[in-house]
């Protein structure tokens, strides 16, 4: 994988996503006056990598971190950042609750049972931090409840909470100037219901909020960062399996052959999952 910084634009730079161990992509936008970091990394080496690379381009004046959202591999890295951190309301409590947790295997496994802690998540913090596992849960300095905003010199970012089915507390930073969106994980199902999900009204919601910024990048966390043709041609398909959705309910068939015949085409596996998360969130409380 690609362990090497990228230019994104003429003030921002990023790390990109590694699935090896579920790292997200981190990034540095760069102001006159001080640079702000999106997210913490999934480990102390994580962020140790991404901070190493930003001093190799005599980036130093990084002052502050904002997390998207509290799920271990955009949190673990802050106590090594050691920088000024900035989240929403709901994050703080979630890591708060997190503190409290052992990482032992038998713990992880344990919570795994309980519905507590997702089996993927378990066995990618197994594989990030190996048999020798120091975690150090760190708090926010500051939090928000619905939007903060920072001015970094010459360009200026809005954090804004969006919630959404994949986490209560996920937060999207908007960049005017460079015209990019930083959606965290924001678009993703659930992970911790028994089975991923996504509800209809959640996702029409999130995806209304998402439109109003006037974005030409789209940065998602765990994926390459996408064009506004492309991103336009993702959000229109998970309006259209919601329409979809809300039109033929749990008939799994239907729908799949309604969706097939409207995209001209068989489904991709990624689209075959989605159908099956919304209809999960049918179901699901």
């Amino acid at each position: 994988m690609d362990k090497n910084l990228k230019q994104l634009t003429n003030r921002i730079y990023y790390l990109p996503h590694d699935p090896g161990t579920d790292r997200p992509i981190l990034s540095a936008i760069c102001g006159d006056d001080e640079t702000l970091i999106v997210d913490a990394g999934n480990s102390d080496k994580h962020a140790k990598l991404f901070l190493g690379e930003l001093n190799q381009i005599q980036m130093a004046n990084y002052q502050s971190v904002v997390l998207t959202h509290w799920h271990w591999d955009h949190s673990f890295g802050t106590n090594q950042m050691n920088l000024f951190t900035i989240a929403h309301e709901n994050t703080k409590m979630h890591l708060e609750k997190m503190a409290e947790y052992d990482w032992s295997n038998e713990a992880l496994d344990n919570r795994v049972e309980k519905g507590l802690e997702n089996q993927f998540c378990s066995d990618m913090i197994k594989k990030e931090f190996g048999e020798d596992r120091n975690i150090t849960i760190t708090l926010p300095n500051t939090t928000f409840k619905d939007k903060y905003e920072i001015d970094l010199g010459g360009i200026r970012c809005e954090v804004k909470h969006v919630g959404g089915d994949h986490s209560d507390d996920s937060s999207i930073i908007f960049v005017e100037e460079e015209k990019v969106l930083f959606l965290g994980d924001c678009l993703y199902p659930s992970i911790y219901t028994q089975q991923p999900q996504y509800k209809i009204d959640n996702v029409r919601r999130l995806l209304e909020i998402i439109e109003m910024f006037d974005a030409e990048i789209y940065v998602i966390s765990h994926e390459p960062p996408l064009n506004k043709e492309d991103f336009i041609g993702y959000i229109m398909l998970l309006k259209l399996i919601c329409d979809l959705t809300q039109k033929h309910q749990s008939n799994h068939l239907n729908l799949v052959d309604e969706l097939s015949s409207q995209l001209n085409r068989p489904l991709s596996q990624l689209e075959e999952e989605i159908v099956y998360c919304f209809i999960n969130g049918l179901t699901v409380d």
